[in-house]
């Protein structure tokens, strides 16, 4: 019950950061609403707009007001996409859970591997490719990486479709399986490679805490091959942590998300995040950290709960 009021006092501070950070931004709602037309608008016309939005209220009953409506089930109108936040959530949120979560399982099984690879072969070559490898991808930003792979894959080779879930004026509802895989592919690639790194590094330095461990000098003495004591032994112990960073790192998927969406023109959330953005929805943009929010802090219970349930020691009163 407590970890519950702690999760719900945490979405609470989001929601209530970022109304403070969106009253805060030099974007004005009304003027993005209205764009070129916003020339021929009179200032007592936008004025009208405003109150119509409920933007003319001071900003602690603004937000009580969009608070009350949440609480009621109504997540308030996308001025965006001319539509109930709920709709455009509800229709984008797929294409975003498909994206960022097979990146998010990829990016542990490649990370978890690698870093078993790296410690089982210290300070040799294998090693050293992975350290630098992982290093490098950490220290570049998920743009600039998702332009350089359609640059290389798209333009380059030809090998994948620059942008979009599905070829370009074909209806969602008529595109193929085979099109949506080579449509998938390179935004998941960079997303997947994005969130390697982390794992990777944090895998070998706990694998090699367990290959210098007493146990581990006893079973080799005892025999024991090179695969059984990674599988039987390094595997399993290094698990706990690696699935505690693994869970930890969902909040940097989605964020990484939201900027390769952007590059990819993905039909997700992360792309009608940044276009809500530059319009100042307030109502979508709130929806969405919550709605973040909500993943991450879900995320960090289940790691919590996961803990006991991989190592019997942390069962024992």
């Amino acid at each position: 019950m407590t970890a519950l009021v702690r999760a719900l006092a945490v979405v609470a501070t989001v929601a209530l950061a970022v109304f403070m950070l969106l009253k805060a931004s030099p974007v004005d709602p009304v003027a993005a609403y209205l764009g070129p037309a916003m020339a021929q608008a009179s200032p007592d016309q936008m004025d009208r707009i405003a109150a119509s939005w409920g933007l003319d209220r001071p900003a602690p009953e603004q937000f009580a007001r969009w608070a009350g409506h949440v609480l009621r089930g109504d997540l308030g109108w996308s001025t965006t996409y001319a539509a109930p936040v709920a709709q455009v959530v509800s229709e984008r949120l797929g294409a975003s859970a498909l994206l960022a979560g097979l990146a998010w399982l990829l990016s542990g099984v490649l990370g978890f591997a690698l870093g078993l690879t790296a410690a089982m072969t210290r300070d040799r070559w294998p090693d050293r490719v992975i350290r630098l490898w992982c290093y490098g991808l950490a220290a570049t930003p998920t743009f600039w990486l998702a332009m350089l792979m359609i640059a290389l894959f798209s333009v380059v080779l030809g090998w994948a479709p620059v942008c979009c879930a599905g070829p370009i004026g074909v209806p969602p509802d008529q595109v193929g399986l085979s099109d949506r895989l080579r449509h998938l592919a390179l935004p998941l690639a960079a997303l997947t490679l994005f969130g390697v790194a982390q794992i990777a590094l944090h895998t070998r330095i706990k694998a090699i805490e367990i290959l210098q461990s007493d146990y581990v000098a006893l079973v080799r003495l005892q025999g024991a091959t090179r695969d059984d004591i990674l599988l039987r032994h390094v595997a399993r112990n290094a698990a706990l942590p690696g699935v505690t960073v693994l869970f930890a790192s969902v909040g940097e998927i989605i964020g990484g998300a939201i900027l390769a969406e952007q590059v990819f023109a993905w039909p997700g959330l992360g792309r009608a995040t940044v276009e809500a953005g530059m319009r100042g929805d307030v109502a979508l943009l709130m929806a969405i950290a919550i709605l973040t929010a909500i993943t991450v802090v879900a995320a960090n219970l289940t790691a919590d709960r996961l803990g006991p349930a991989l190592d019997p020691r942390q069962r024992m009163p």
